[in-house]
């Protein structure tokens, strides 16, 4: 199959979360099956220092937005094999950040994204690429399935291209002045509440449900909750009514890519096989954030986005009480300005067992995965979450709250002793996490049930393969009522 891949980030070019990760992997696993797979994305100033300067494409796109005409070049580049167009707008992505500055978001987002979905679409054109299915991913790309809708009456050269939507976190939803939608160049019919009018303004989000030809989840569990009033975020009863287009496909993970038998970050590679390498690694993450040395006391460990959806407001309310165990707790993340301090400040009160990293850094959180013994995940909710399962691959061992993707891939051995891989509390308050990790910790005083643990955690197989095939049925769905 033609396929066309819309985001607004990719790793390794541009990250801020798991969105990211899911891009960058995904097309490398639909390309490994056989399918012409191509990549659209803006050419942010952080992408220059992943792939240099690229060559500025000769044409240029035209694309009206917010009253403008631009005229729109891009640049080419490559994953693994897999084509990737940069669309090069400088007053929209020559930023320091992707989305916004200081906890605000940028003001012209919408005009930042539409331009995105705009030009994705006039660039297939230009490159007489017929894409049988447009993926497009969160609210940023929300706007491609609208555009798509709009198009298609008048326009034979997208007649027969599908759609497939991914809400990657219903949380974030793209939320725009009522008036804005006629700037980005929606149809009049479509700004009620049949469209895009949510509240009395758009969502970008809510037009991606609504006109994509198919939409998925990134789990069983987080697409069942969200078409639920207590995770639906005013937008379950859209979601239900489309329940029958609705999936959900539990995201992969890239084997190669996160891997501690040839990690390079790592003070000593180590196997399920063979784990002697791990406590080596314990040790010299201990050294390096300076936590006191101790092979017997166990380091719980999280690298998350500050975010109260990261259960940060559930830690903070539980950190004292965490800190009378006998444990030590490693932190690295960035996000809410609040919380990096109120984190920052209550390590300051243990600082032999307590380290607080308030950056991004790819490798040190390769290091905590490996020297940690447990990976907290105590998330409000979870689409899916990708920490858990590049925790499991290292042999740190989640202990997560029991929502959306953390429960379609953790077992706890009060469940199957068999098949156990972490622990899960069910109630979102201090005191079910607390007992969970007091479950955590006798399970750890007991070597030899530990490493069972440990081992069986490693050996499980959440690889992309699997998942880029159910992609795959997905993108046949949207093309059946086209053909």
């Amino acid at each position: 199959m033609k396929l066309l891949m819309v985001a607004s980030e990719a790793a390794p070019f541009a990250k801020t979360g798991g969105l990211a990760d899911v891009v960058g992997s995904l097309p490398l696993a639909l390309h490994a099956l056989g399918h012409d797979v191509r990549l659209v994305m803006p050419w942010y100033r952080a992408v220059r220092g992943v792939t240099g300067n690229l060559r500025l494409s000769r044409r240029k796109l035209s694309i009206p937005i917010g009253g403008n005409v631009y005229q729109v070049g891009y640049r080419t580049g490559e994953l693994k094999g897999v084509p990737v167009y940069f669309i090069d707008v400088p007053e929209f992505y020559d930023r320091p950040e992707l989305y916004g500055e200081h906890g605000q978001d940028y003001p012209d987002n919408a005009d930042r994204f539409g331009l995105l979905s705009l030009a994705a679409l006039e660039l297939v054109r230009q490159l007489k690429f017929v894409p049988d299915v447009i993926h497009a991913h969160d609210w940023q790309a929300g706007l491609i399935p609208v555009y798509l809708h709009q198009q298609r009456s008048h326009d034979s050269f997208f007649a027969r291209t599908g759609c497939l939507f991914t809400i990657h976190n219903l949380g974030y939803q793209g939320m725009f002045p009522l008036e804005t939608g006629r700037a980005l160049g929606i149809e009049e019919s479509l700004l009620n509440s049949d469209g895009l009018e949510y509240h009395g303004q758009i969502s970008l989000l809510k037009g991606g449900i609504r006109f994509a030809d198919q939409v998925n989840t990134v789990s069983p569990t987080y697409c069942q909750e969200i078409q639920t009033p207590e995770c639906g975020i005013g937008l379950d009863g859209l979601l239900r009514s489309r329940a029958d287009r609705l999936h959900g496909l539990l995201n992969g993970l890239d084997g190669k890519l996160w891997s501690p038998a040839n990690d390079q970050s790592l003070m000593r590679t180590y196997t399920p096989e063979s784990l002697t390498g791990k406590p080596a690694c314990k040790k010299a993450l201990q050294k390096e954030l300076g936590l006191q040395l101790s092979s017997k006391t166990p380091i719980f460990a999280m690298v998350t986005r500050l975010d109260s959806q990261k259960g940060i407001d559930l830690l903070l309310e539980s950190w004292d009480k965490i800190m009378t165990r006998n444990l030590q707790l490693v932190i690295l993340g960035t996000g809410n300005p609040d919380f990096e301090h109120r984190l920052a400040e209550a390590a300051g009160f243990y600082p032999d067992q307590a380290s607080v990293q308030l950056r991004y850094d790819d490798a040190l959180s390769r290091r905590i995965y490996a020297g940690s013994d447990l990976f907290l995940m105590p998330s409000r909710y979870e689409p899916c979450g990708l920490g858990q399962l590049i925790a499991l691959r290292y042999g740190s061992v989640p202990l997560v709250h029991a929502t959306g993707g953390l429960v379609d891939t953790i077992v706890d051995p009060r469940e199957s002793a068999d098949q156990a891989n972490g622990f899960l509390f069910h109630e979102y308050r201090h005191k079910s996490l607390l007992d969970c990790i007091d479950r955590s910790l006798t399970a750890y005083a007991e070597p030899k049930g530990w490493q069972k643990l440990v081992r069986q955690g490693m050996t499980q197989d959440f690889s992309w393969p699997h998942a880029a095939e159910k992609y795959v049925e997905l993108y046949r769905l949207c093309t059946k009522e086209l053909q």
